[in-house]
């Protein structure tokens, strides 16, 4: 019998920390620790980030790989990258994100913002998997400020 293991392209273990219940240690494929808690109500205490918060962090983390490597192609020179990310959950189970908003605040000397808006674009549009994961279920938009050093 194949060892299911061997068809996992990637692979994150979760253990509980401490026998706390709901407080638990995300160990990455790349040998990561991701603190994850739950909310008061349902026993947690605070001591890790929410796992709809390390979702929405994915994200960002996603796109904001694409947008740099896209300018540092396009030879931009990006002294700062920044997105806030806000959401909107459905209120009843599951409580998936129904809304995503990424606003885009990126900094530089001599910024062309047409390469700057068409990087964010290609991110959302097509590069970002984490993005073509959560748009089935949330409606997805963007803004951006670009910030002349």
């Amino acid at each position: 019998m194949k060892n299911f293991n061997n068809y996992l392209l990637n692979t994150v273990k979760i253990q509980v920390n401490q026998n706390d219940g709901v407080n638990f240690i995300a160990l990455t494929e790349s040998g990561h620790e991701i603190a994850m808690d739950g909310a008061a109500e349902v026993g947690g205490r605070n001591q890790g980030a929410r796992p709809m918060e390390v979702v929405l962090a994915g994200l960002g983390g996603c796109s904001a790989i694409d947008v740099m490597l896209i300018l540092n192609k396009s030879r931009q020179e990006v002294s700062n990258c920044e997105i806030v990310i806000t959401a909107e959950r459905a209120d009843t189970l599951p409580k998936v994100f129904t809304k995503i908003h990424l606003f885009y605040r990126v900094s530089g000397k001599q910024l062309d913002s047409r390469k700057v808006e068409r990087a964010i674009s290609l991110s959302m549009e097509k590069y970002c998997s984490v993005t073509k994961m959560l748009e089935k279920t949330a409606a997805m938009s963007f803004a951006s400020e670009i910030i002349q050093a």
